[in-house]
């Protein structure tokens, strides 16, 4: 019985994890991308007001980071689907 629920777990297993790996990179790249996009119309507003100032820069440097994590999740999940 056992050796019959471990063969069926070992078929189904790869089959479902795979997807789950790939949505959720997806998921994960989608709300890094969001959180990058946030900021960008007060950071473009201190910008015009007040021009570059260490506030600035550091909305900037946030939302490269969170854009780089969002786009190289997408790209595992990519690299998932394609192996």
């Amino acid at each position: 019985m056992f050796a019959t629920v471990k063969k069926f777990m070992g078929h189904v297993i790869p089959g479902v994890a795979r997807p789950l790996a790939i949505l959720w990179n997806q998921v994960i790249g989608f709300f890094f991308l969001v959180l990058a996009v946030i900021p960008a119309p007060g950071t473009v507003s201190r910008i015009r007001a007040d021009g570059v100032t260490p506030g600035v820069v550091l909305s900037i440097v946030f939302m490269a980071i969170m854009g780089s994590f969002g786009i190289s999740s997408f790209w595992r999940a990519r690299r998932i689907s394609r192996s």
